[in-house]
């Protein structure tokens, strides 16, 4: 399959929309980045799949509200790195919207951006590099349109540097004591990386009942995905670096 780069199509513009109406399988993806030709190479990409379809596209942060209340995407590719309102400060824009929100991935060329914590603490669902495959890309927009979360391996190093640098926290009796004994081993473990199945394994549990596990742990703690429970893990002691 070819690179990401390599697949060229239409462009909208600043701020363009072309919404005919898509079946409702259909992933519903928005397409935010300065550059012109990133726009029509994820557009053109994300479009020849059977199952999504490119519904806005815009070149800076600023149009992101508008062009989520025109368009209402499921997910939307944000470039973390734009000149007038960047991918941090669209994202918390989107969720300070009131009702449903689309999912974000943050794209940035630098594994080791400086937005990386923070765009997840605004409610960024993962990251991805833009000279990550095509395969990759598709992939990714499945998977968080799906409700899982998105952390390349060389960002998941990158928050956890985030707290080898930073002083010790201890752990927050108020946020941990919400939860049961065996749903703090769950997240304990999925903060640690492991899916689902390896929880299951380790825990001696089914899958199902690990699944069921990291829902009531979202509910407690009123959070969003998977990724946002390692934020809150790291954020309340729980987890520390380099355990």
């Amino acid at each position: 399959m070819p690179g990401i780069e390599d697949a060229l199509g239409g462009d909208g513009g600043a701020a363009s929309a072309s919404v005919p109406p898509p079946s409702e399988t259909t992933i519903r993806v928005a397409i935010v980045d300065d550059q012109a030709m990133v726009r029509q190479g994820f557009g053109a990409l994300l479009d020849a799949q059977s199952d999504m379809q490119v519904v806005g596209s815009a070149d800076d942060g600023s149009a992101v509200v508008d062009l989520v209340r025109q368009t209402s995407p499921d997910v939307i590719l944000m470039d973390i790195r734009m000149p007038t309102l960047n991918g941090l400060d669209a994202t918390r824009a989107i969720f300070n919207m009131p009702g449903a929100h689309p999912r974000v991935i943050m794209l940035t060329t630098f594994d080791a951006d400086e937005y990386v914590f923070s765009a997840l603490r605004a409610g960024a669902s993962g990251f991805l590099l833009k000279d990550a495959t095509a395969e990759d890309m598709i992939t990714a927009v499945r998977v968080v349109a799906g409700g899982e979360s998105l952390l390349a391996p060389s960002v998941t190093r990158r928050l956890i540097a985030e707290y080898v640098a930073g002083p010790t926290v201890a752990k927050d009796t108020a946020v941990l004591g919400q939860l049961t004994d065996r749903e703090i081993d769950v997240m304990t473990l999925v903060a640690k990386g492991h899916a689902n199945a390896e929880v299951a394994e380790q825990l001696f549990l089914a899958e199902q009942t690990v699944k069921t596990h990291v829902s009531r742990i979202l509910s407690k703690l009123g959070l969003r995905d998977r990724t946002q429970i390692v934020v809150a893990a790291y954020e309340s002691g729980l987890v520390v670096a380099g355990s």
